[in-house]
């Protein structure tokens, strides 16, 4: 067996290979076409730049991206390993010497950006060139069912069978494809599109332990920008945006709080590009903010924080992004801000062309390819959405997604574990009625029907959902609230969803000793959502009164509604809601003028309607408000908290 330790410290440094990296290297050296699936940051790219030292010849590496190919050129360069890219930067004489020297045999790696085999002579050069591996990276590519799809990929299996071998063995090369997200769909894509026969297939355990995941559900752009600068802090940092527009904004906004940050997208100019790129790999800049194609490219293993102030547009492109952190195997963080309002964003640019689209189209699509691949990236998009709004395991949910067996949960490192807390008996109660009524309907309904049958709303479901003991027997509560503990306990493990398209309910061995009382010792993670103030029993406290004793709560109320939401003390006269948001306008003026600003940039009167509606009487209660983030809690909370003890004491004395 070849000693391979001894090469990778000479050429490396490095004295063991990460766990992986040696079944691959030597999978690659053994001849065979190799597919390789491994997380960002496993070090997947020794894979083939080990055995490129140890075998004749020159091994072709094809890359997306400039970026991503400059830093690997340079680091190869910089360790005394001969490499050169050919990309579209290059003047036409650089293009020629670097072929010269690789038919010459003075280049062992040769990047080459997936256009480069559009062109017919450059094909035909290649027939002149000794090649002892054709790589793909970022193979993923390749798939329709992939999260970058490139259609000069589809070019890439005839270009390697123009190839000659280095080692005079007859056929083409053999090809080595990596890539750091592919689920098993787009494995067998891969394997078909590149004609990889019978290829060895490498899949490591996808799990980034020393990356803690978090979502942060938001208001709003104001938000954003607030927040962005806070999870940023002082650390080294990617911030990711879905638009040119957005990442100069978080540029801008971290600038302002005098951050050293710059912008990173296809906007800006070659030598724009290269020097933030450059700037952020020697240390200069703490943080870029870059959109998420050109974002690949900008490398270092000491990042510390990554931010999307932007839903991403699916899990594969959201767990290569946030691979791009603690590559050093230090602790680091990902969040999310999540805003649904952000997923019209992400329908735009999927139905009108990408904000990030490489000016050249490649191949064309047929309108009939174009019409699938849209799609696709819709249902992409929905499986992201259901992650951003996940009550579950934020860390199993990306584990299942690309059938990692490791998958379990809690994880004890993503922002929903951390919030699992035991039930009390109100809300313990709560989820076993949700079971029964997922037991009474026959496990055989999907969540939206479950929810509308157990508040009542039988306008639209079948006829048997409309006769069950358990029809309308939470009919005080909002269909959103009885999604979102149905979401909880499925990634309490209480209820199972089935995998075909119609996302059925069932509960779960667990489910039913809770639903039955056996087990009372229940954890989850308890959904941020408004509870009733009718729940309230103790004497002296508030309650809701609802718009009608039978009819759920259609949300927080509307401006201008003469409708009491308010404190009706024991049956006693309810405040008007206009005369709530009326003294809570007052402070807000009041709070405006000192701080000369204007009032809706404190909150907007959609938030004070819900803090109207709902009278929050803690820090807690009033953080589940929407329009109340960490940001507005810090700097109004105690304030708002102030005003609204003293509506509660002007109706307590009446």
């Amino acid at each position: 067996m070849v000693d391979l330790i001894a090469p990778l410290h000479r050429h490396f440094g490095h004295t063991a290979f990460r766990p992986g990296q040696e079944d691959l290297v030597r999978a690659v050296l053994d001849g065979r076409d190799v597919l390789a699936v491994m997380p960002t940051g496993s070090g997947k790219s020794l894979g083939f730049q080990l055995p490129a030292l140890l075998l004749p010849g020159t091994t072709l590496v094809v890359s997306p991206l400039i970026s991503l190919m400059k830093d690997q050129v340079d680091e190869l360069n910089r360790r005394g390993i001969r490499a050169a890219a050919l990309h579209s930067m290059l003047s036409g004489d650089a293009r020629r010497e670097i072929l010269s020297s690789a038919r010459s045999g003075d280049v062992r790696l040769l990047y080459v950006a997936p256009e480069r085999f559009a062109s017919d002579h450059f094909v035909r050069t290649l027939r002149d060139l000794p090649v002892a591996r054709f790589v793909v990276d970022e193979a993923h590519c390749v798939s329709a069912w992939g999260h970058d799809f490139r259609p000069d990929y589809r070019r890439l299996r005839q270009a390697a069978a123009e190839c000659r071998r280095s080692d005079a063995h007859p056929g083409r090369p053999p090809i080595a494809a990596f890539t750091a997200t592919a689920t098993p769909e787009v494995r067998d894509d891969i394997v078909d599109l590149l004609g990889l026969a019978e290829p060895q297939v490498i899949v490591a355990g996808f799990d980034r332990p020393n990356i803690e995941l978090r979502v942060r559900p938001v208001t709003g752009e104001l938000e954003k920008r607030q927040l962005v600068t806070e999870l940023v802090g002082h650390k080294r940092a990617l911030v990711y945006a879905a638009t040119r527009r957005n990442a100069e904004s978080a540029a801008e906004a971290l600038q302002t709080a005098g951050h050293q940050a710059a912008a990173y997208h296809a906007g800006l100019g070659d030598a724009d590009r290269t020097r933030v790129q450059d700037h952020f790999a020697s240390g200069a800049l703490l943080v870029v903010c870059a959109t998420n194609a050109f974002g690949m490219g900008i490398d270092r293993p000491d990042v510390e924080a990554v931010v999307h102030i932007d839903i991403p547009g699916s899990l594969e492109a959201y767990y290569q992004e946030i691979g791009r952190a603690g590559r050093d195997a230090r602790p680091a963080i990902a969040t999310l801000l999540w805003n649904y309002a952000d997923v019209k964003t992400r329908e735009f640019l999927i139905n009108h062309g990408r904000d990030e689209s490489p000016a050249r189209p490649g191949v064309p699509l047929d309108p009939a390819e174009a019409a699938r691949r849209k799609e696709l990236e819709h249902k992409k998009l929905r499986r992201m959405v259901a992650y951003a709004d996940s009550a579950g395991c934020l860390r199993a949910t990306i584990l299942r997604y690309f059938g990692d067996p490791a998958a379990r949960e809690p994880c004890g490192a993503c922002g929903n574990c951390d919030r699992r807390a035991p039930l009390d008996a109100d809300t313990r109660l709560l989820v076993r009625k949700i079971l029964s009524g997922i037991a009474r309907g026959g496990e055989r309904y999907g969540r939206r029907r479950i929810a509308a049958m157990l508040i009542g709303n039988v306008d639209d479901l079948p006829e048997p959902l409309t006769r069950l003991s358990t029809t309308g027997l939470l009919r005080n509560e909002q269909p959103r609230t009885i999604e979102r503990w149905i979401d909880a306990a499925c990634g309490a493990g209480l209820i199972g969803v089935s995998e075909d398209q119609y996302r059925t309910l069932g509960l779960t061995p667990l489910g039913r000793d809770v639903m039955a009382g056996r087990v009372e010792d229940v954890r989850m993670a308890v959904p941020l959502v408004r509870q009733p103030f009718s729940r309230r029993h103790a004497s002296g406290q508030l309650r809701v009164r609802r718009r009608g004793a039978d009819r759920p709560e259609r949300g927080y109320g509307r401006v201008g509604s003469t409708e009491a939401p308010g404190v009706d003390e024991e049956g006693g006269a309810a405040k008007p809601l206009e005369s709530v948001v009326a003294t809570l306008r007052a402070w807000r003026l009041e709070e405006a003028r000192k701080r000369a600003i204007a009032p809706f940039v404190i909150l907007h009167d959609r938030t004070l309607v819900a803090i109207a509606t709902t009278l929050p009487r803690s820090s807690a209660e009033l953080h589940a408000v929407p329009g109340i983030g960490p940001a507005k809690l810090a700097a109004y909370g105690d304030a708002i908290l102030a005003v609204i003890e003293s509506i509660v004491a002007s109706v307590n004395t009446r």
